[in-house]
């Protein structure tokens, strides 16, 4: 009996997701626990493996589309079946009967593009070149000559596995001959455009959406201080020296700061909170659940430690680890992308010295981690001084408290030693 496969809900706020490549096709034996298709939230990417043992007898969304979440994807039963009471309304009037796709992909084998002359199809009337925001990415990375790629995606676009099929035969720019730049004519103008015009992933307009509200919701102001490092840095490059020796994690500096984070703010309640002003109320977490800001390939995001004060040094290394990890991959589960109390966010190892980050909203307030700057003591002594940038939603709470968290802060991080025995 034919089963329909729907396009899976991950996480209660997920509405929709991307099909980013199909495995199989029309007339493909399909085996239980074969990879279907590929698809992605605005956060992380998935595979859908098949449930079932059958021959996959019709696609109803393409590669590149925008399927609601618990709609038809495909339909996967025994070669020849009738699906038509499977097939969406809106499918009915375009659908093939089950044999004719099977026709069309013989076809295209028989006929595939010629490799001599792979460009034409894969560039617009405008003379721009169509390739998805993935694909372009990755060309980029790896130098791939786009110029030679056959696109399979829809519409002619180019797509990630056109520009791996270039990189698996070694077609990359460093390979194009230097003779061959100066026959360049002038009807191959368009290809150098002063500009390329590429449509925002879903992840770009969910960051955006978020920042622009929290900018124009919230009061928002930033405070400044700084630490003596000298113990945080002593201590960092003693567990280095001795990990392997007591069992423990590379201890990065970042760890030390989540850490004295999620001792310190569960004294100042106003900052371990959600300002929710839709119901005029502010809910205040009993726990620390610390977001920490991951610069990833897909954009901006903060997974969650959640009960963070709960945990020793060398577990909270290991859990911020393995969701940095897992964001920067894009397999987290969408349910650690949600949920923090409080957020902290290092552009230290940029060079970044002071800066003023922005609210995850509701929370109330965001720590920004600065780089280690030498300042002179009064007996002409140097020392290394960090910076740390609290960003604070002047709606919940006033300058006083947020500037003696900043304070008790500074004050752990400076004898972190003591916090450690505490």
């Amino acid at each position: 009996m034919a089963q329909v496969v729907i396009m899976p809900r991950q996480g209660q706020s997920v509405e929709s997701c991307v099909i980013t490549e199909w495995k199989k096709k029309v007339g493909d034996k399909v085996e239980e626990k074969d990879v279907l298709f590929s698809y992605e939230t605005d956060k992380s990417s998935f595979d859908e493996l098949s449930t079932v043992s059958g021959t996959l007898l019709a696609i109803f969304h393409e590669e590149g589309d925008d399927v609601e979440c618990l709609l038809p994807v495909c339909v996967i039963g025994n070669e020849g079946e009738d699906i038509s009471a499977l097939i969406p309304k809106k499918e009915e009037a375009a659908a093939p009967a089950p044999e004719a796709p099977k026709e069309e992909v013989k076809e295209e084998v028989k006929a595939p593009a010629p490799e001599a002359a792979p460009t034409g199809s894969a560039v617009s009337t405008e003379g721009r070149i169509k390739i998805s925001p993935r694909a372009r990415h990755l060309a980029e990375r790896t130098d791939a000559d786009i110029s030679r790629a056959v696109p399979t995606g829809p519409n002619g676009r180019i797509i990630e596995r056109d520009i791996n099929t270039l990189l698996d035969k070694g077609w990359t720019n460093a390979d194009k001959p230097v003779e061959s730049a100066p026959a360049v004519s002038a009807s191959a103008a368009p290809a150098l455009e002063e500009y390329t015009d590429v449509k925002l992933p879903n992840i770009r307009k969910v960051i955006a959406k978020s920042m622009h509200a929290s900018l124009s919701n919230m009061a928002q102001l930033t405070l400044n201080s700084s630490f003596d490092a000298t113990a945080v840095m002593a201590f960092r490059a003693s567990v280095k020296d001795n990990a392997e020796k007591l069992g423990l994690n590379n201890i990065t500096i970042n760890d030390i700061i989540l850490y004295a984070v999620s001792r310190t703010i569960l004294s100042f309640k106003d900052l371990n909170a959600h300002y929710l002003d839709d119901k005029d109320v502010m809910r205040y977490f009993n726990t620390v659940n610390l977001g920490i800001a991951v610069d990833t390939e897909r954009g901006l995001l903060v997974p969650t430690v959640f009960g963070a004060e709960k945990l020793s040094l060398n577990e909270l290394s290991d859990e911020a680890k393995t969701v940095i990890k897992a964001a920067q991959s894009g397999s987290i589960a969408p349910d650690k992308l949600k949920g923090a109390s409080f957020t902290v966010t290092n552009l230290g190892a940029m060079g970044i010295e002071s800066f003023t980050p922005v609210i995850n909203p509701p929370q109330t307030g965001i720590l920004g981690v600065d780089a280690v700057t030498y300042r002179v003591k009064p007996d002409g002594s140097t020392y290394p001084a960090m910076g740390l940038s609290l960003t604070f939603d002047h709606r919940a709470l006033d300058g006083a408290p947020a500037a003696k968290f900043l304070k008790a802060l500074c004050d752990n991080l400076t004898n972190f030693n003591l916090l450690l025995a505490k």
